[in-house]
C-alpha cells in the first residue's frame, strides 16, 4: 500500500524515519529537472501543482469522524517522479508538527485524525520541484454549523454604541461633492465626495471620503454602500453597477481623499498608517475603528439624503475588512435593508486566547513557541469585545448573503462561522470550498445576483 495511515495525534509521536518509510525510490534533489523530457527537448519547464483534497466530496465530517487527505504533485497534470513533500495537519491557523514523506507516483493518503468539537482541520503540503517551492492545502469541516463564538458581550454594548451614534447625529453631515468629468460616462455621473464624522476635538472633525456613482437619468434609485477591505489605496467607484440603475457610494476609511496618486497611499501604508488596525487598541473610545464604524453610518446619512434615492432599498457590501464593516453597519443602522459580506474580518478575535482560530488581524495569536501575544492585555481584550464582528452579527435584522472559502488563512472559516452562526435574520451562505482569501468569478456572480434581488432590480418597475 502507498497510503499513509496515521492519526494526527499519533503522528506527533512517530519519528520521521519510521513514519514515512513508504517509498522505494529516494526523493529527487530539489534541483533535479522535471522528467520525463519529450524527445528533442533540452528542458521541461512544467506547470506544477500540489493538490490536496479531503475524502468527502463536500469536505464535511461529523465530529469524531476521521478525515483523510489525498495528496498528489503533478507537472502539466501528470504525476512527477521522485518528489518529497513536507506537510502539517492541525486546526486552521494552528498547524501541527511538520512531517516529511517521499511521495509515490500515484500520490498518498494522509490520515488526519478527527476533531472532538466543531471546527476545521487543515492539511498544508509543500513540495520542492526543480528548485522551486510549491504549496497546496485543504481544510475539512467538522459540523461548522455548531461552532459557537468565544467572544464575550459587554453588558453596556448597546449603550456604548447608542451614545456613539448620538454623538455622530450632533455633527452636521456637511457633504461636499466634486464632479469628476473624466470618470463620467454617457449614463453615469461620478463624484468625489466627503462628509463629516466624529473623531477629533476643537472646531474641526474628521471626514470620510469616497466616490459616488449615480445614474444620470432622472428618477429614484436603490442605493449601495461599498465598504473597503484592509489597506490604504485609491478608489474609483462602480460606474458599471450604477449604469444598471443603482446609486453606488464606495468609501475609504482613513479620512483622506481617495482620488490621489497611488504613491501617496503606498507611502502612508508604509508610514503613518502602517498597522492602523491596532491604533489605540487599549482605548475603546478612541480605537481606530470607532471613527470608521461611525463613518459607515455617516455614509448612509449621505446616501439617504440624496433626492434620487428611492427611499426603500439600501444594501451594504464588502469583503474582508469590508465584510466586517458590512455586518457592523447593518447591525447599527436600521435603514440598511440587506447586506452581502464576503470573508468578514475581526470575527471572534478572542478565540486565539483559547487556542482556536480567530479573525484578522489576529491580535491575540500566540507567538512562535506559544508565548502570549503582546496585544493580549486586559484593556485590549476588553476593547476588542466592543468591536468584534460576532457581537454585531447577532444584532442583524435584515436578509444577508455571506460567502467565504474553507482554505482562507486570513479570515479562517472557524472565525467566520462563529459570527455567521449567531445571525438570526434570514441568511444565505455561499462557500467555495478550496478558496483562500480571494475571489472567483462564480463567487462574484452569486453575490451580485443576490444583491440585484435585494435591490429590487429583478422586479418590474413600479
Amino acid at each position: 500500500m502507498n497510503a499513509i495511515r496515521t492519526t494526527a495525534a499519533a503522528a506527533l509521536l512517530l519519528g520521521l524515519s519510521s513514519a514515512f518509510a513508504i517509498a522505494d525510490t529516494p526523493a529527487a534533489p530539489a534541483s533535479t529537472p522535471i522528467a520525463p523530457v519529450p524527445p528533442g527537448v533540452a528542458l521541461r519547464a512544467a506547470t506544477v501543482r500540489v493538490a490536496v483534497a479531503p475524502d468527502h466530496r463536500d469536505w464535511t465530517y461529523r465530529v469524531g469522524e476521521t478525515a483523510h487527505f489525498k495528496v498528489t504533485v503533478t507537472a502539466d497534470s501528470e504525476p512527477i517522479d521522485g518528489v518529497s513533500v513536507t506537510y502539517t495537519v492541525g486546526p486552521d491557523m494552528f498547524p501541527g508538527e511538520k512531517r516529511i514523506a517521499a511521495l509515490p507516483l500515484e500520490g498518498m493518503t494522509v490520515d488526519a485524525g478527527t476533531m472532538s468539537e466543531p471546527g476545521f482541520l487543515r492539511c498544508i503540503v509543500t513540495a520542492q520541484v526543480a528548485g522551486q517551492s510549491y504549496r497546496g492545502l485543504a481544510t475539512a469541516a467538522f459540523e461548522p454549523g455548531r461552532i459557537a463564538p468565544t467572544q464575550v458581550e459587554p453588558a453596556d454594548f448597546d449603550a456604548f454604541w447608542a451614545a456613539a451614534k448620538a454623538e455622530l447625529a450632533s455633527v452636521p453631515v456637511d457633504a461636499r461633492m466634486t464632479l469628476l468629468p473624466d470618470s463620467c460616462t454617457s449614463s453615469v455621473d461620478v463624484y468625489h465626495v466627503s462628509f463629516r464624522v466624529t473623531g477629533a476635538k476643537g472646531p474641526y472633525s474628521s471626514r470620510i471620503f469616497g466616490i459616488l456613482c449615480q445614474p444620470r437619468a432622472p428618477g429614484r434609485y436603490p442605493a449601495v454602500l461599498k465598504v473597503p477591505g484592509a489597506g490604504v489605496r485609491p478608489y474609483f467607484g462602480d460606474p458599471e453597477l450604477a449604469a444598471k440603475g443603482v446609486i453606488v457610494l464606495e468609501i475609504g476609511i482613513h479620512g483622506i481623499p481617495v482620488n490621489m496618486a497611488k504613491d501617496v497611499y503606498d507611502d502612508l501604508a508604509a508610514g503613518a498608517l502602517g498597522g492602523y488596525w491596532l491604533f489605540n487598541f487599549d482605548d475603546r473610545d478612541h480605537f481606530y475603528y470607532h471613527r470608521v464604524y461611525l463613518g459607515c453610518i455617516r455614509a448612509n446619512d449621505f446616501l439617504t439624503s440624496l433626492p434620487n434615492w428611492d427611499g426603500r432599498h439600501l444594501v451594504v457590501m464588502g469583503a474582508s475588512q469590508g465584510g466586517q464593516l458590512t455586518i457592523v453597519t447593518a447591525a447599527l443602522d436600521p435603514r440598511v435593508t440587506g447586506l452581502a459580506a464576503t470573508h468578514p474580518a475581526f470575527c471572534d478575535v478572542s478565540a486565539e486566547l483559547h487556542g482556536r482560530a480567530g479573525g484578522w488581524p489576529h491580535p491575540f495569536m500566540p507567538l512562535a513557541g506559544g508565548a502570549p501575544s503582546p496585544q493580549a492585555t486586559p484593556a485590549k481584550i476588553s476593547t476588542a469585545s466592543y468591536y468584534d464582528t460576532v457581537n454585531f452579527a447577532r444584532r442583524i435584522r435584515v436578509p444577508g448573503y455571506y460567502s467565504w472559502g474553507y482554505n482562507d488563512e486570513t479570515c479562517p472559516p472557524t472565525s467566520t462561522f462563529a459570527a455567521y452562526n449567531t445571525v438570526t435574520a434570514p441568511k444565505t451562505l455561499g462557500v467555495t470550498l478550496e478558496l483562500g482569501h480571494t475571489y472567483t468569478p462564480e463567487q462574484g456572480a452569486a453575490a451580485s445576483a443576490w444583491v440585484a434581488g435585494a435591490l429590487g432590480l429583478n422586479q418590474p418597475s413600479q
